[in-house]
C-alpha cells in the first residue's frame, strides 16, 4: 500500500485461502455471487482472490454509489455475501438472500468482522475458477453487470488471462517488475489489471487514493517500472508546479500506460516529452468484445489515434452499410468472447446487428493504414475524469421534481475531466429561476445519486424543444455549449 503495509504473495494466498473457506463454510458454490464495498485496502485482494479460486462471481462496488444505488447492485448481482467497509454508509435493509454479512476494518452491529471470520473458517475448498462481474451503464440509466460463463478450472479469469499476456508481451513486465496503480479498485482497470500484474509475480503499489505528487514520489522511491492512468491524472500532474516534478526521478519507468477517456493530443504530447516515448494506450469496453492497443511511436506517428483494432472493425453508417475508409460512423467488431448483461437479454441482444457484429456504440473511423480514430459516441453518456456517466438518472430524478416541467442533462466541456454533467430546465409556470433553484436542484440530485453523476450547474429555458411523438432534442440544447469545441457527438 503507498501509504505503509506490505502483503507477500504466501500471505496473500493464505489468507485467500481462507477467505474461500468462509464462504465455503457459510454454503456459498461455484456460480454464487459476492459483493465488495470497500475502498482502497489490502483486504480487496484476499477477498477477490479468495471468489476466484473457489470459483465465485466477484462484484466490486462503486463506493460513490449512495446506500440505495449499492443496495440496488448487490441485489442485481444475486451476491449471497457482502463484504461492507466499516466507512461506508448504513446500507439499510439488504436482500434476504445475503447470507453472508461481513465488515472489513472492524466491527459493525449485525456484520461479522473481517478478521473474526478469517479466524473461525475451516479447510480451504478445492480449486474453481471464478470471475469478476463488473456493472457497465444499463438502457434504464441503471448499471448492469457484464457477465461471461466461469472458465474452466485451470484457466482463470478471461479478462486477467488476456491482460496477463499483454502485460509479459507487450508491455515486457516480468516478475521483476514494479506496478504503480492509482486507480479505484472497483474499476475494471483497477481490479483486474492488478490482478493480472499478481499473475505475472510483479510487484504492486496500491495507491489509498489519486494524488499528483505523491505519484511522482512513489515512482522514485519505489523505482516504479510500469504505471497506469487517465488523462484526467495526466492533466493533474501537468499543473504541479515545475519545481515540484522536478523535484523527483522518474527514470526508473519503462512503460505508461491510459485509457477510459480521449486523451487531448497537447496533454499527451506534454507527457510523452516529460515521461519519454514509453506512453502506450488501450481502447475497449468491459464487454471485451472490441479493443485496439498503440504505442508511443505509433502514436507519434499516427497522433490522435486509439490504434489498430486487434479484431475485423467495420463503420456502419445511419443506413447499415459499410462506409469506406476515412468516413466516420458507429464502430461494430467481429468476433471476441461470448457475454451477457446479467437478467437483461434486451441490453444484450442490442450490441449486435443483423451480420452478428457487435458494437459499444462509439463512433469513428479507419485510417489508410488501418489505425482506428475515435470522433464521438452514439449515446449521450458522458464521460468525466475517464468515469462513464450515464445522464438519464438524473434527468429522470429532475423531471419528476414538482418545480419543473422538463429537463435535460448532458456533457459540458471541462478542461480538466473532459466533460461535466449539465442540466438545462424547464421550470413549471409561476416558479422563479435563479440560484436560489439552481442549488436546490443540484442538492436534490446528490439526496437521491452519487455525486459524480449530479449536474455542477444547471440553467434554465422556458421551454425545451420535444417532438409531438415525446422525443427530446437534446442534441440541439447540447451543440450551445460545444460551439467551437471538439464534441464527442456530431
Amino acid at each position: 500500500m503507498s501509504d505503509g503495509g506490505t502483503t507477500s504473495f504466501g500471505e496473500l494466498y493464505a489468507r485467500s485461502q481462507r477467505v474461500a473457506a468462509v464462504l465455503h463454510d457459510a454454503g456459498l458454490r461455484r456460480g454464487d455471487g459476492v459483493a465488495l464495498v470497500l475502498p482502497n485496502r489490502p483486504e480487496f485482494f484476499e477477498i477477490t482472490w479468495g471468489c476466484q479460486l473457489s470459483g465465485l462471481y466477484y462484484t466490486a462496488v462503486n463506493t460513490h454509489f449512495t446506500p440505495d444505488e449499492v443496495a440496488y447492485v448487490i441485489e442485481d448481482s444475486d451476491a449471497k455475501a457482502v463484504f461492507l467497509d466499516i466507512t461506508a454508509a448504513s446500507l439499510g435493509d439488504l436482500n434476504r438472500s445475503v447470507e453472508v454479512r461481513i465488515s472489513v476494518g472492524g466491527h459493525l452491529p449485525g456484520w461479522c468482522a473481517y478478521e473474526d471470520a478469517l479466524a473461525t473458517a475451516g479447510g480451504a475448498p478445492p480449486l474453481s475458477d471464478g470471475s469478476e462481474m463488473l456493472y457497465s451503464s444499463g438502457t434504464t440509466g441503471r448499471p448492469k453487470a457484464v457477465r461471461r460463463s466461469l472458465p474452466a478450472d485451470g484457466n482463470g479469469s478471461w479478462a486477467q488471462a488476456v491482460l496477463e499476456l499483454a502485460l509479459t508481451h507487450k508491455y515486457e513486465m516480468d516478475p521483476s517488475s514494479v506496478y504503480l496503480s492509482p486507480a479505484p479498485l472497483y474499476h475494471a482497470a483497477g481490479v483486474n489489471y492488478t490482478m493480472a500484474v499478481n499473475r505475472v509475480g510483479a510487484a504492486s503499489i496500491i495507491m489509498r487514493k489519486f494524488d499528483a505528487e505523491d505519484v511522482l514520489r512513489l515512482i522514485e522511491t519505489h523505482r516504479v517500472t510500469h504505471a497506469q492512468f487517465v488523462p484526467t491524472m495526466f492533466v493533474r500532474m501537468l499543473k504541479l508546479p515545475e519545481a515540484v516534478r522536478e523535484r523527483y526521478d522518474v527514470s526508473s519507468l519503462r512503460c505508461v500506460i491510459h485509457a477510459a477517456a480521449p486523451c487531448p493530443l497537447e496533454v499527451k504530447q506534454r507527457m510523452m516529452a516529460w515521461f519519454g516515448p514509453i506512453i502506450h494506450e488501450y481502447y475497449g469496453g468491459t464487454e471485451g468484445f472490441a479493443g485496439t492497443t498503440i504505442g508511443p511511436e505509433e502514436w507519434l506517428a499516427h497522433p490522435g489515434s486509439v490504434g489498430k483494432p486487434m479484431s475485423p472493425v467495420h463503420v456502419v453508417g445511419d443506413d447499415g452499410n459499410e462506409l469506406p475508409i476515412g468516413q466516420s460512423g458507429e464502430l461494430y467488431f467481429e468476433g471476441g468472447p461470448d457475454f451477457e448483461y446479467f437478467k437483461d437479454p434486451a441490453k444484450t441482444a442490442s450490441v449486435y446487428n443483423e451480420r452478428g457484429w457487435r458494437s459499444l456504440g462509439d463512433m469513428g473511423y479507419v485510417d489508410e493504414d488501418g489505425y482506428m480514430y475515435l470522433t464521438d459516441r452514439s449515446t449521450f453518456m458522458i464521460v468525466s475524469g475517464g468515469v462513464n456517466i450515464y445522464p438519464q438518472e438524473a434527468e429522470n430524478l429532475l423531471v419528476l421534481h414538482p418545480k419543473l416541467v422538463d429537463a435535460a442533462v448532458f456533457g459540458v466541456p471541462n478542461d480538466e475531466f473532459g466533460e461535466e454533467v449539465k442540466a438545462v430546465v424547464q421550470p413549471a409556470h409561476g416558479v422563479t429561476p435563479g440560484p436560489a433553484l439552481e442549488a436546490e436542484l443540484i442538492a436534490y440530485c446528490r439526496a437521491h445519486l452519487a455525486g459524480y453523476k449530479c449536474p455542477r450547474t444547471v440553467e434554465f429555458d422556458p421551454e425545451l424543444p420535444r417532438d409531438p411523438n415525446g422525443k427530446l432534442y437534446k442534441r440541439r440544447i447540447r451543440e450551445r455549449y460545444w460551439q467551437g469545441r471538439a464534441s464527442r457527438i456530431v
